[in-house]
């Protein structure tokens, strides 16, 4: 089995494929390769990963099973996943998410 996993992420009309190793949360290792997962202001002001402050969501597929009590209700709801949370272990893609001052996602517009 290999030690590394592709992700694609999608941000806007862009695609792009990155290779994570197995294991890595997906957070770190989008921040990493530059991908910003928060808004204009959680970028500076977040709970660094711990899952607390639920600014880091993102659209993933396929779904992995929750882990953790947020994305056991974001799962049932349909909210955005938190990649705080989430462990690279299988090939995803991931939607970075246009979000407002916090974590706020914004509203899907009628012609999407």
């Amino acid at each position: 089995m290999s030690d590394q996993v592709s992700v694609t992420v999608v941000d806007g009309d862009e695609s792009t494929t990155i290779s994570v190793e197995r294991g890595a949360t997906l957070r770190d290792a989008l921040l990493e390769r530059g991908f910003s997962v928060y808004g204009s202001v959680s970028k500076h002001a977040n709970c660094g990963g711990r899952g607390l402050c639920a600014t880091c969501g993102v659209a993933v597929d396929p779904e992995p099973e929750p882990t953790h009590w947020h994305d056991a209700a974001a799962a049932r709801f349909g909210y955005p996943r938190l990649s705080c949370q989430l462990t690279v272990e299988e090939p995803m893609t991931v939607g970075l998410l246009e979000k407002r001052i916090w974590g706020q996602v914004l509203p899907k517009r009628a012609d999407e």
